[in-house]
């Protein structure tokens, strides 16, 4: 028996698909709304999964190689660079003479001093105008 709802509801989607039911066919706002309410939820009943500093590392490493494989990732520009790399390093004169091991020179870091990482921003941008 032929079904009479051939295509009812393709005139009232949000989305330009084939149909307007469904959290993917929902406005973004909306999705973003409802998933916050579910993350909330979980953090209150105790059910939520709390990452530590491993876990967290491993997820964005993984992010960012999908990021850059997908080829969607953010492209620094030398300013951007340069204040990402002063901002990470920002503690380090507080962790220096601290343990009483030795220090490399250039910020005691292994990242290299925040002066190293703005130099080395405006160098891997060097060519930014030739595009």
């Amino acid at each position: 028996m032929a079904s009479n709802n051939q295509g009812g509801n393709k005139g009232n989607n949000q989305s330009g698909g084939t149909s307007n039911r469904g959290f993917a066919s929902m406005d973004p706002d909306k999705q973003r709304e409802i998933a916050a309410e579910g993350g909330r939820a979980a953090h209150a009943s105790g059910n939520a999964h709390e990452f530590n500093s491993e876990e967290a590392r491993r997820a964005g490493a993984e992010g960012g190689r999908a990021a850059h494989a997908s080829g969607n990732a953010h492209e620094f520009n030398s300013e951007e660079a340069r204040r990402a790399g002063s901002m990470s390093h920002k503690n380090d004169g507080n962790m220096q003479n601290q343990g009483g091991g030795s220090q490399q020179s250039g910020g005691g870091q292994r990242g290299g001093s925040p002066e190293q990482h703005a130099k080395a921003g405006s160098q891997s941008h060097k060519n930014d105008n030739k595009r």
